[in-house]
């Protein structure tokens, strides 16, 4: 019989590491992104929605913030709670104080995302959030291993569906990748490079990228050595697109679940005859069964199949506990790339430029390395570049609070241009960035090539 002991073991060790690296890299935004000083503040957000839905609140935004709201409160729970990701790390394997644990860390990180609005909203938070929970029941009972193989299976297997459902024509003539380098929200250095290979490698790629996403995940439940082969080329993909792209801790724990895919045998250990610990059946049949009925429902419903109808409900319901999600990255390639540039002035002559930490403004800069931090206003301002400033209000909120001055907003950026007071104006333009050529790059030093395309938005001032 086919075992995943070791496996297991290592998966969940491993999920309380992306945890940790998760309650880490928030806690040192939160404040400027969601404190009473920052972008969006947690409070005015909760305030809003218990005047809009009541008593359905608490179902709607489940978050431990509706009693801790301060800014100390928020690091707290961060802090609290990247103790117990150790704690986990370090604890048995599979062990009912581990899964404890791990329950913990699932409340706290759901209470995040609930309070997080749209810094909290990326794909990645909410499979975290469906790991975490698959997590708190693990053992190495093969269905619910199996439940973390169907996980890996919907996420690979949905993000290639998108990509073909959408009809966008770079991925039906394979030249997605000639625009993926440089265009995805934040490139690593070796982007640069990658983006530099011939149209023919670019098609190559993205042959292989759609194969790895709509065929190979049907492998992982086939015969042993299939699944193990389905599992390292799935495991290869992410690493590409580990080193030439900043997605936070998603390919860490997309490789993570790969590994739910490697047996005792292959990994050299023995399965134990006593001591591992034992699945209560009726729980396994449950959690089974709700999770196999709305993830279905979710597969029939991107396939516009009548089965989803009856479940509608029940998933609506359901979300936001993120416990069962839909997945599909980079449905529609961008083919180019708008940035956005903010700056302050004293006078409305003399403008200074704000600086982001990672994302692209000067074209001497290198793109820089992140993962598994993720810089979430960086990636907003991404998100931002591709519709107007009133289609983001959240970025109205951001130049109010560049104008008031704000310690924790300002704290999130690379530099403050104006020292000891705000500016009394601030604007945005907008440019188009692509990366520059090897001749470029040797004569001026210039990784990038910047097109200015006039403004995003207006001169403002708080007076």
């Amino acid at each position: 019989m086919t075992t995943y002991c070791k496996a297991a073991s290592l998966f969940s060790k491993a999920l309380a590491i992306i945890y940790l690296a998760a309650f880490v890299s928030f806690a040192v935004q939160a404040r400027g992104l969601i404190g009473r000083q920052g972008i969006l503040p947690v409070n005015d957000f909760l305030n809003g929605v218990w005047g809009h839905l009541s008593q359905d609140s608490f179902w709607r935004v489940p978050t431990v913030f509706w009693w801790l709201r301060s800014d100390l409160a928020v690091v707290s729970v961060c802090g609290c709670c990247a103790v117990i990701a150790v704690a986990a790390a370090l604890v048995r394997p599979n062990s009912m104080l581990q899964r404890t644990l791990l329950g913990l860390l699932f409340a706290g990180y759901l209470s995040i995302v609930s309070a997080g609005q749209i810094f909290m909203g990326y794909q990645w938070d909410y499979l975290l959030l469906e790991a975490g929970f698959l997590a708190i029941f693990l053992t190495p009972d093969p269905t619910r291993i199996w439940l973390f193989q169907w996980l890996l299976f919907r996420l690979m297997f949905e993000s290639g569906a998108v990509k073909m459902q959408s009809e966008d024509e770079t991925w039906r003539n394979l030249t997605a990748m000639r625009y993926h380098y440089y265009t995805q929200p934040l490139p690593t250095p070796l982007a640069w490079f990658f983006a530099q290979a011939p149209l023919a490698f670019q098609k190559l790629s993205t042959l292989l990228v759609l194969c790895t996403e709509l065929i190979l995940p049907f492998g992982f439940f086939g015969p042993r050595w299939v699944k193990l082969a389905c599992a390292v080329a799935t495991a290869a993909l992410q690493l590409l697109i580990l080193i030439t792209g900043n997605y936070t801790f998603f390919n860490f724990l997309t490789i993570a679940l790969c590994l739910l895919l490697v047996d005792d045998r292959f990994l050299g250990v023995s399965s134990p005859t006593t001591g591992a610990p034992r699945a209560n059946r009726f729980v396994t049949a449950a959690l089974f069964l709700f999770i196999m009925t709305l993830s279905c429902a979710g597969l029939a419903a991107m396939f516009h199949t009548p089965f989803a109808s009856p479940f509608t409900k029940l998933q609506q319901r359901i979300a936001p506990f993120g416990i069962v999600n839909e997945y599909g990255l980079f449905a529609n390639m961008t083919t180019s790339r708008l940035e956005i540039t903010v700056e302050g002035s004293d006078d409305g002559q003399n403008w200074k430029p704000y600086v982001f930490r990672f994302k692209p403004d000067d074209p001497t800069r290198v793109p820089r390395w992140a993962a598994p931090y993720q810089p979430r206003l960086d990636w907003q301002m991404w998100f931002a570049a591709l519709g107007s400033y009133q289609e983001n209000p959240w970025f109205q909120h951001f130049v109010v609070r560049l104008l008031e001055g704000s310690p924790p907003v300002l704290a999130l950026l690379e530099n403050n241009p104006f020292h000891g007071h705000p500016p009394r104006f601030i604007r945005a333009t907008v440019a188009d960035f692509h990366f520059t050529d090897w001749a470029t790059l040797r004569s001026t030093g210039d990784w990038w090539k910047r097109e200015d395309k006039g403004s995003y938005f207006p001169v403002v001032s708080l007076r």
